[in-house]
C-alpha cells in the first residue's frame, strides 16, 4: 500500500512539474497552447493577423511547423502599423517574396531563449546580450535596471517584449510592440 501511495505522490508532483512548465497564456484574445505549434498557435491570435499573413506569403509556414527549436520575436499588428505607409502592402507582393523572408526571418533565433536564459546572459554581459537570426543579422535583447527586457536591432530601434515566454511545442514567442529590421 505504501509503495502504491509514494508512487501516486511522484506521479503526481511530476505531473505539477509538467503543467507548471506548459503553462497556457493568452496572447490577441486566444489561448495559446505549449503542446501546438508556433503557427498552430499564432493563427489564432486577433493581434497576430498581419505576422501570420506575411509568414504565409514568405512560404515559410512549413518551417516555423517544424521542430525547432525556434525563438521568434513576434510583431503584433500594431507593430506593423508603425511601418511607413505602403510597406507591409510591398513586402506582401509575390515579388518581394526574398525581402519579406528576410525582414521575418531577422525575428527568428535558432533554440529556445526564454526570459529567464535572457535575463541571466543579459546579466553577465553587462545588461545586453547579442543573438544572431536566423537571417545572419544580429540582434540584441536589453535588460534595464527593473528587469524588462527589450529588444534593439541593427538600426538601432528598440522593440519592448510586452509579453515573454509563449511557450510552444517547437519553440518559444516573445510578443514585441515593434518590427525590427536589419542594417541592410
Amino acid at each position: 500500500m505504501r509503495q502504491v501511495v509514494a508512487g501516486l505522490l511522484v506521479s503526481l508532483s511530476l505531473a505539477g512539474i509538467a503543467s507548471a512548465q506548459d503553462k497556457t497564456v493568452m496572447v490577441g484574445g486566444a489561448a495559446m497552447y505549449p503542446s501546438k505549434n508556433i503557427i498552430e498557435n499564432a493563427v489564432n491570435s486577433k493581434d497576430h493577423t498581419t505576422l501570420v499573413a506575411a509568414v504565409k506569403a514568405a512560404g515559410l509556414v512549413d518551417t516555423l511547423q517544424g521542430p525547432g527549436p525556434f525563438t521568434v520575436f513576434a510583431p503584433t499588428n500594431a507593430a506593423f502599423e508603425k511601418l511607413p505607409k505602403g510597406t507591409v502592402e510591398t513586402l506582401l507582393k509575390p515579388e518581394n517574396k526574398a525581402m519579406l523572408q528576410k525582414v521575418l526571418t531577422y525575428h527568428v533565433v535558432a533554440g529556445t531563449h526564454d526570459a529567464k536564459s535572457l535575463m541571466d546572459q543579459a546579466h553577465k554581459m553587462g545588461g545586453h546580450v547579442e543573438l544572431t537570426t536566423v537571417a545572419g543579422g544580429k540582434l540584441w535583447v536589453v535588460m534595464d535596471k527593473q528587469m524588462t527586457l527589450s529588444l534593439k536591432d541593427e538600426k538601432g530601434a528598440t522593440a519592448a517584449i510586452t509579453i515573454a515566454d509563449v511557450r510552444q511545442s517547437n519553440g518559444v514567442i516573445h510578443v514585441i510592440d515593434t518590427v525590427v529590421m536589419a542594417k541592410n
